[in-house]
This record gives structure tokens, C-alpha cells and sequence, in this order.
């Protein structure tokens, strides 16, 4: 059965004449407004994924962004956010007056007690600027003069789930865009040969259990299809199919395609919808695929003295320090939005063991890719966001002891950072209770936190919207979210 062709027999007389006459309308406005392409006479720099006519809104400090999420929640407690004051409190009752009976996940509502769990790890000041940083850091603590530290990002969700899709698409109910599908769209792509959107999804070596990866958190959701992002397999071949089989080569493949192109293009012809398009120009970006994904993952000709810079994994396909180099060959190349999710973080219990691990996985590249970007003139237009959904308990969930306890999610207060294009350099903002558990300064909405990575790149937030389903759907909500002008350089 096909639905269009049911749809217009059912049509009664009265429908059919309608829906021409506005049709009819539509097709003559469409004709007396110039094709976003050539609008205004900008350079666009790839006819494959042209940036929208009026974007940037004003001029931006980034033209690219790298976003780090450390999937799971990492706990800031351990990393960022030092709090000398809880080793007199361990083991104590986490007070009713820092907890003010706000709501907690079913894994620890039932126990009896919430005792308090001071960091395991030690801390010092690091830079010009003196921060604190975990001794779980030595790397990225070398950097600190180049980041801006959120202390108080905050969320709407509890759960995984949610609250990835929120801190990612600006929701936590699924079909949404994500942040990397909205750039894609808003912004298009300087090559030709790759995706504007790329996404890694690397190993991890704490061994522990982690949370699923959904495609929603780079999904273009009402968007094309064709803002998507696309995930690079960390195993084997980085994109399946994209070598020819055996017996086929380039010439026979380009036949094929053509041929295949005139069918969609027939059946465009026939029902007009834009998703066929994207078809074409997805099978048509997956043929240039075929010789630039190749030249992109050969890293031989990297220097030593850059391999050393990432790590003993770097040469692992798949490891966090593979894709942190990958990452800066792709914005090299052009490509806009580059988005690496590192599993594993989820710890609620064993987190002084797991979280070594992660951070031995993490560290040393995001420092190395910070420095690298550095070095080769790539940090000051490169945003770059390090961050996980939200934070954890200062309180144990389980048995606390004095070398293992596990944290409980908290959405309440949980550090983020930033560095590169439009970023104020060795700054912390905002600031929370002696216990972690509360803002006491300067709040940062999830919302706020996205706004302020759009105004990096020179895009409006309430100005960047796309009508559907009868709403201006925006990344950062309804709710009049707002840069935060005190990390803008």
C-alpha cells in the first residue's frame, strides 16, 4: 500500500481544491524569495553543507567545536570542586539542612543512613591562576590557565538517561536536536569530503558497567537527516561498508550510484519529499568517504614527539587517546562539530578504583589535545567542552570505609569547563556549599551552559530557531536562557 497515493484517493472534492490553492500559494512565495545558497552573496565554503544565510549572528571567536562528555556523570567531588572541610565531617549524617528533603534516586532512598564521604584523593593549586585540581589530573592540571571552570552547571534530570538527552538536545523527551545537529545545520561544514557532525564513541578500562549510548544524543531529531552525527566505528572498518567489496571498484561503484540516483531522483519527482534528497546526498557523501575516511585514520605521519603527547594508547584504535588525536585531525580537515563520549563514569560504588581508571584513560589526552590544538594555531577558534549529565552525592551510597564508598547522582550542582575560541582563560565561575550539594553563587542552567557555546560561535540563541510542529523549537528552550557573559572572553 503506499500512503500518499491512499491519502489523495480518500480526499473528498472540497480537500483537493484547498490544499492546490494553497499549495499554489506557497510554490509562488517560495519563487519570489533568492535560494539560501547564493543569498546575501556569502562565501559558504562547502556547497555540500552550506551555513543558513543570516548565521553567525555576530562574529564569532570559534568556528568549531570539540565536546568531551564524560558519559555517566564524573564525580566533581574527586575532581574539581575541593572541599578541605569534609574530612572532619566523615562518616557524619549528611545534615537535613544541606539536604532541605530534596529528592534522590531509588538506589539509596532506602538506606537507613547518608553518611558523609570526603575525597579519597589529595588536591593542590595549579597555574597562574591557582586553582584546585584532584591529583587524579596531573595532565589536564597542567592546562588550567587555559580553561574556564563552571562549578555550579545544573540540571532538570535525575536519571541517565534524561539527562544526557537534556544536556545534549536541550530536553529531556526524545526527538529532539542535538547541540551537533543544530551547529550542522546552522553553520555547514568547511569540507566536502567528510560529515560536518562526527561522533567517537571510545573504549574505557575501568571495567566497570556503563550506561547505554543513544543515538539521540546526536540525532538531528526534526531536523534532516543529514545533520545527524556521524559515529566512526572505534573497531575495524570506521564506517561498515565504506570499502568497496571485493570485484568492485571506484568506476563500477560510481555507475551504480548514478543509476541508483535517477531512481531517487524519480521517486523525488513523484512525492517531493526532502529526505530522498538527503538520501542522495548521503550516498553521494559516502562515496567521497571511500578516500578521505582512509587518510584521515592514518596517523604514521604524526610526529613522535605528538604520539608521545597523547599517550602509550594513541595507537589503539578505539582507546579515549586515539579519538582526542582523531578529533583534531577532523577540525583540521574542516570538519565543524567533533563529539567524543567516553563511558564508564557511572560510580556508585568502587569509585575510588573505577575512577582511577577513567581518568587514566582521560587525562593525559584531553591535556595533550588542548596543547596540541595550542600549538598548531587551531585553540583560539576551537571551543572545546569538557563535561558529564550531572554530578554526585556527597554522601556514600553503600557500606563507606576509609579507602572505598560510591556516590549517588546529583543533579544539583556538577563542573563543566571550557577552553579555546571565546573563552575567558583561568577562570572559575560559580560557587557551592561546604558540602557540594548546593549553589551558594552563580547558578549555570544547563540551558545557560549551551547558550553560552552557541555564543562562542557567534549564534544567537534566541534568535537560532526552526519551526516545527507549530513551535520555534531552540536548543536552549522556552525558558529564556542566557550566555553566561562572565566566562566571555
Amino acid at each position: 500500500m503506499n500512503p500518499f497515493q491512499e491519502f489523495a484517493l480518500q480526499q473528498t472534492r472540497r480537500q483537493f481544491f484547498a490544499r492546490t490553492g494553497l499549495s499554489a500559494g506557497a510554490i509562488a512565495l517560495g519563487l519570489m524569495q533568492p535560494h539560501r545558497t547564493f543569498a546575501a552573496g556569502k562565501n559558504y565554503g562547502s556547497s555540500v553543507h552550506p551555513a543558513l544565510p543570516d548565521l553567525p549572528h555576530f562574529a564569532p571567536k570559534a568556528k568549531r567545536l570539540i565536546y568531551l562528555h564524560m558519559n555517566g556523570a564524573p564525580s566533581q567531588l574527586d575532581m574539581w570542586d575541593y572541599k578541605p572541610g569534609l574530612k572532619a565531617e566523615y562518616d557524619k549524617e549528611l545534615p537535613d539542612s544541606i539536604r532541605m528533603g530534596q529528592r534522590i534516586t531509588t538506589m539509596t532512598s532506602g538506606q537507613a543512613r547518608f553518611p558523609v564521604a570526603p575525597s579519597l584523593f589529595k588536591f593542590a593549586q595549579h597555574g597562574k591562576c591557582g586553582r584546585w585540581v584532584s591529583e587524579l589530573l596531573p595532565h589536564t592540571a597542567t592546562c588550567v590557565d587555559d580553561l574556564a571552570l563552571i562549578k555550579t552547571v545544573h540540571t532538570n534530570a535525575i536519571n541517565h538517561d534524561p539527562a544526557c538527552t537534556f544536556v545534549m538536545t536541550g530536553s529531556e523527551i526524545p526527538g529532539k536536536a542535538s547541540l551537533g545537529s543544530w551547529l550542522s545545520y546552522g553553520l555547514g561544514s568547511e569540507n566536502e569530503d567528510l560529515p560536518a557532525f562526527v561522533v567517537l564513541t571510545p573504549s574505557w578500562s575501568s571495567g566497570a558497567a556503563a550506561q547505554a549510548l543513544f543515538t539521540r544524543m546526536w540525532s538531528a531529531g526534526f531536523l534532516e537527516s543529514k545533520f545527524a552525527g556521524v559515529a566512526l566505528r572505534s573497531q575495524g572498518d570506521p564506517v561498515l561498508y565504506v570499502k568497496n567489496p571485493p570485484g568492485v571498484d571506484a568506476g563500477a561503484r560510481r555507475e551504480m550510484l548514478n543509476s541508483l540516483n535517477k531512481l531517487n531522483q524519480q521517486t523525488f519527482a513523484r512525492f517531493g519529499d526532502p529526505e530522498i534528497q538527503t538520501r542522495i546526498a548521503q550516498y553521494e557523501m559516502a562515496f567521497r568517504m571511500q578516500s578521505s575516511v582512509p587518510e584521515l585514520t592514518d596517523i604514521s605521519k604524526e610526529s613522535k614527539e605528538t604520539l608521545a603527547m597523547y599517550g602509550p594508547e594513541v595507537t589503539k584504535p578505539g582507546t579515549f587517546a586515539a579519538s582526542t588525536l582523531l578529533a583534531r585531525r577532523l577540525i583540521e580537515r574542516g570538519v565543524r562539530v567533533v563529539q567524543i563520549l567516553h563511558r564508564g563514569w557511572d560510580q556508585h560504588n568502587n569509585l575510588p578504583k573505577d575512577i582511577r581508571s577513567q581518568c587514566k584513560d582521560s587525562d593525559q589526552p584531553c591535556a595533550a589535545l588542548l596543547k596540541d590544538l595550542q600549538q598548531r594555531g587551531l585553540l583560539k577558534d576551537t571551543l572545546v567542552v569538557w563535561g558529564g549529565e550531572f554530578g554526585r552525592t556527597v554522601y556514600s551510597q553503600g557500606k563507606l570505609t576509609e579507602d572505598n564508598y560510591g556516590r549517588d547522582h546529583h543533579p544539583k550542582n556538577f563542573c563543566m569547563w571550557l577552553a579555546g575560541g571565546g573563552v575567558k582563560p583561568g577562570i572559575t565561575y560559580g560557587e557551592t556549599d561546604d558540602f557540594s550539594y548546593n549553589i551558594t553563587e552563580n547558578p549555570v542552567h544547563v540551558n545557560d551552559f549551551n547558550a553560552t557555546v552557541l555564543h562562542c560561535l557567534g549564534i544567537d540563541n534566541e534568535r537560532f530557531k526552526f519551526k516545527f510542529l507549530g513551535l520555534d523549537q531552540k536548543l536552549t528552550g522556552v525558558e529564556g536562557a542566557k550566555p553566561v557573559k562572565a566566562v566571555l572572553a
